[in-house]
């Protein structure tokens, strides 16, 4: 662990209620002791949506600790799913931010004023830029961007860290920017961000997980896009928490869609090589690398859907 990396402490356990992805199977029963199906109620409807949320909960020392990470794409969604499962997401310490894009930052500023009260926003400094994707002839789409300032109007204390942090009394780790080293990860071409007076291809530098250190089990790595590589934030994880063993995995892995398709054998093969006991690939892995996940490494997928609860 670097001598400037905040020390994440061990949590006695953890549970991740996943609040937004881009599937609901009512039907889908565990499948591991860790993950908890919401029952099935008609009156309790829950919501999918291109997006991606969850709430977590970290019990150490007798004290319970809740992070939301991510708040989905739209402004109703999340709230939506969370009141359904009992979840008040205005008890959080803080929201944390895993990047920029409008389908993790969409329902912000409904939680927010919703909350009645200020609530840190955790995030990387460039989580602010504008940006647009440039696709070979044709014209560049702009993407939503989010607003600071009216994050700060309905209750947002923001706080920029470009670096590791800690949270929860020591006990969540938000790895900050990641460093990228797999040479096989390479971002999101065609990405580009407003920076000083013009466009520049975009890194997502401010793409980021949060890490949790359940007691004599290992880490829990929890992705929103990945957009630095799945493998390279395992990875960075490792390196500045300094431990070895990972418990799970979960989030998305961003390997949907042609242009990622070359990534993804090479992807499952070092996740192997990590040997995760719980892989939860979701939202932006893709449906055709979530199944291949699932063929090479059958022993340590969970299918996700929307309300389930993972325990640690």
């Amino acid at each position: 662990m670097s001598p400037h990396t905040p020390q994440i402490l061990a949590a006695d356990r953890a549970e991740i209620t996943v609040l937004v992805d881009n599937y609901i199977d009512i039907f889908v029963p565990s499948q591991k002791s860790i993950d908890i199906r919401p029952p099935f109620a008609l009156d309790r409807p829950l919501l999918a949506e291109h997006g991606f949320s969850c709430y977590i909960r970290i019990f150490a020392n007798g004290k319970e600790h809740d992070i939301l990470l991510d708040t989905g794409l739209s402004c109703g969604c999340m709230l939506h799913n969370a009141g359904q499962l009992g979840i008040n997401p205005a008890k959080a310490e803080a929201i944390v931010l895993s990047h920029g894009h409008f389908d993790h930052t969409g329902g912000l500023s409904s939680v927010l004023q919703t909350a009645g009260h200020q609530l840190p926003v955790v995030a990387h400094p460039d989580t602010f830029l504008s940006r647009r994707l440039q696709s070979k002839g044709k014209d560049p789409v702009n993407l939503p961007k989010l607003d600071a300032i009216a994050i700060k109007q309905h209750g947002g204390d923001i706080i920029e860290r470009p670096g590791p942090s800690v949270l929860a009394s020591g006990h969540l780790l938000v790895t900050g920017e990641i460093e990228r080293t797999v040479p096989f990860e390479k971002g999101f071409p065609g990405m580009e961000a407003y920076v000083g007076d013009k466009w520049v291809p975009d890194r997502i530098p401010d793409d980021q997980a949060v890490v949790i250190n359940i007691k004599g089990k290992g880490l829990v790595v929890v992705s929103g896009c990945a957009h630095a590589g799945i493998i390279n934030t395992i990875k960075y994880a490792q390196k500045i928490t300094g431990i070895e063993p990972v418990l799970g995995v979960l989030g998305g892995f961003h390997l949907t869609g042609p242009l990622f398709e070359p990534v993804i054998e090479p992807t499952i093969k070092a996740m192997k090589q990590i040997n995760p006991e719980y892989i939860v690939p979701m939202h932006c892995t893709g449906w055709d690398a979530i199944n291949r996940f699932f063929s090479a490494i059958p022993d340590s997928c969970i299918l996700n859907t929307v309300g389930t609860t993972y325990r640690f």
